[in-house]
């Protein structure tokens, strides 16, 4: 416990507790209960640091359900593609020592791996733009996932999934690009991911309960996940550690996490060029910007500038969000897949704190809205996806995207609609619709309406 103690101490320096703290800090413990009632959730992490004050930094909840473990402070939990700002930075770390380029092809470092001609670069597989499948999606995985395999085996896997489209024509969530960041990681440094990232990016922000989850490992506080059910919590389906590596690989803490985003963004683990480069927006060939920068979403969340990313692996979720403007840090750690998100605590936590933006004023739209109902076609996670537009009964344009169906669209006029956080516009040609630009934070899709019969 004084370990625990000494590294709070060191990575989230306290200030006077502020007035309107212990308003704050139950407010959040509400928004938790909420989340717990039911046992759809074992067990949470929550921190909240604004400034230099700590406003929340508890665990809620249950970390063994069957031995009936209290969530205790400084649980360690699986982080999933949280891992992925860690591997960026990694990446940028090693252009500052002068190792290697953002503008540098893949086949620079492994020049056996397949990429049939394409120019794939370090910055293409850092903003999911390579156009290469995300081996997480190949059916092959269902049967390797649990087994133990060596790195040259695992690579084999990622080179062998086929390619969806050219290196930069749209953006679409990828694990294997950032596996692929891992292993030029460890043929540049010469030293394993997890050792890199332990000297070059742990220790210089103070995380200390901060590593690469081994399996084999003893690791003190680590809480056990599971899967929510029909039937209620259960264990998750198991996958071997050595399959997420680099893409969503590392165990931490949500006192961790904070330092983290302090550290980061407070200039104590990459130079200025470097870290305007990871939080620069990512581009398409064809210029468009994206709301992605490098292992960070980029965007304004309630008004508000953030950094965030969320992370998801069996048996437990995570979110991680910095609010520069506000020096905002907000990490929701949960050691349960299922129905509770904790994007969605980590967002009642920022109304708490930043409140609620102004609503979004509809705009009537170009044309009548039978002008963009159709089908329209293009590359994603697993191959072709397929976006349908309809009508419903009130009127409303609704959008399923694969097997997401979104509510009904808000128009912001012109050939412009939003859904949430979701931008979508629709591009016409000659005055007809031809093709639809999905923005959705973590993708950036580029659909094409299929004819008319």
């Amino acid at each position: 416990m004084k370990r625990i103690a000494l590294a709070l101490a060191l990575t989230l320096p306290l200030a006077p507790v502020p007035a309107g703290a212990q308003r704050i800090a139950a407010a959040v413990d509400s928004i938790v209960a909420g989340a717990l009632k039911g046992g759809r959730v074992a067990g949470l992490s929550v921190a909240v640091v604004r400034g230099r004050d700590t406003l929340v930094l508890k665990g809620y909840g249950r970390a063994d359900i069957e031995l009936d473990v209290p969530t205790p402070p400084g649980a360690v939990y699986e982080v999933g593609s949280v891992t992925k700002q860690f591997t960026a930075a990694a990446i940028l770390k090693l252009v500052e020592q002068g190792k290697l380029g953002l503008d540098d092809e893949l086949t620079k470092y492994l020049p056996s791996f397949p990429v049939g001609g394409r120019h794939v670069t370090l910055r293409h597989l850092l903003a999911h733009t390579s156009g290469l499948r995300s081996y997480t999606a190949l059916p092959v995985m269902r049967n390797l996932l649990a087994r133990r395999l060596p790195p040259d085996s695992i690579l084999a896997v990622v080179a062998s999934a086929p390619w969806d489209f050219e290196p930069g024509q749209v953006m679409v969530y990828n694990n294997s690009g950032f596996v692929l960041l891992g292993y030029i990681i460890e043929k540049v440094s010469g030293k394993s991911y997890a050792d890199y990232l332990r000297e070059n990016i742990f220790a210089p922000a103070g995380m200390v309960d901060t590593r690469y989850c081994d399996e084999d490992a003893i690791i003190p506080r680590r809480v056990r996940g599971y899967a929510a059910g029909r039937q209620g919590l259960g264990h998750p389906m198991y996958i071997a550690m050595e399959w997420p590596f680099s893409a969503g690989g590392l165990c931490s803490t949500a006192g961790d996490l904070v330092a983290w985003t302090r550290a980061l963004h407070g200039g104590r683990v990459l130079g200025p060029a470097a870290y305007a480069e990871m939080i620069a927006p990512s581009t398409l060939a064809d210029g468009t910007r994206l709301r992605y920068a490098k292992g960070l979403a980029v965007d304004t969340v309630l008004g508000h500038r953030a950094y965030f990313h969320g992370g998801a692996i069996p048996g437990f979720l995570a979110q991680v969000e910095y609010f520069p403007d506000d020096t905002l840090s907000v990490v929701v750690l949960a050691n349960t897949m299922g129905p509770v998100a904790p994007a969605e605590i980590a967002r009642a936590i920022d109304v708490l704190l930043l409140g609620s933006p102004p609503p979004v004023k509809s705009v009537p739209p170009r044309g009548p809205l039978a002008g963009y109902v159709g089908e329209y076609r293009g590359p994603g996670e697993e191959g072709e996806v397929v976006g349908r537009v309809a009508t419903d009964s009130a009127g409303a344009l609704t959008l399923r995207i694969g097997d997401d169906a979104l509510p009904p669209l808000l128009p912001l006029g012109d050939d412009r609609f939003r859904q949430g956080d979701n931008l979508f516009t629709f591009v016409r040609e000659h005055g007809r619709v031809v093709a639809l630009r999905a923005d959705r934070r973590f993708g950036y899709l580029i659909l094409s309406r299929s004819p008319t019969p």
